[in-house]
């Protein structure tokens, strides 16, 4: 296993400990598991940075490293709204999303095709770490301008997380035809 694979292993191992961090009350536990969410966070962009810039991507990067993604901004977003920061409703349309593209790239690498991260798949990502960083900092350290971008946030990224999976069937349907 090369080092950016060993890297997206590393953040799907964070999630765990992020979700304790961040939901079992010790002292200092709000700002731990926003630290670990940005950590695991930022191996997202190391990992693929390493794979490209070493020629090191593989199919099991290929596979894992989005999959890594939705496990640790789904966890994140359940924890939100375990803490009602976030409503329900938002998350299981992100979510639904999340599931429909993962079954979708898994019916496509059937067929030996590989669906890679669109523009709009990549800002969707981004957007949705920004959400969280910012509601995470809300739960840790409570101010209202905080607050108030979060919440501005959590609905940009479910804007591009409805318009990313159009795009993607829009790009592949293809895929789905041949079925």
């Amino acid at each position: 296993m090369n080092l950016p694979n060993k890297i997206t292993m590393f953040r799907i191992f964070l999630i765990p400990v992020f979700i304790m961090a961040l939901l079992i009350p010790f002292p200092g536990h709000k700002w731990i598991g926003l630290i670990v969410f940005i950590v695991a966070s930022a191996t997202d962009f190391l990992d693929g940075y390493l794979a490209r810039s070493r020629n090191l991507i593989t199919d099991f990067g290929k596979f894992m490293d989005p999959l890594a993604d939705k496990l640790l901004t789904s966890a994140a977003f359940i924890c939100l709204v375990e803490l009602q920061a976030i409503p329900s409703w938002v998350v299981i349309a992100i979510l639904s999303r999340e599931f429909a593209i993962t079954g979708f790239r898994t019916l496509a690498a059937s067929d030996n095709v590989v669906i890679a991260a669109s523009k709009w798949g990549k800002a969707k990502t981004v957007s949705q770490i920004i959400a969280i960083v910012s509601l995470l900092l809300v739960y840790a350290y409570p101010i209202s301008f905080l607050k108030l971008f979060g919440n501005i946030m959590i609905y940009v990224a479910l804007a591009l997380t409805v318009y990313s999976g159009y795009d993607y069937y829009r790009l592949n349907k293809d895929v789905i035809k041949s079925y």
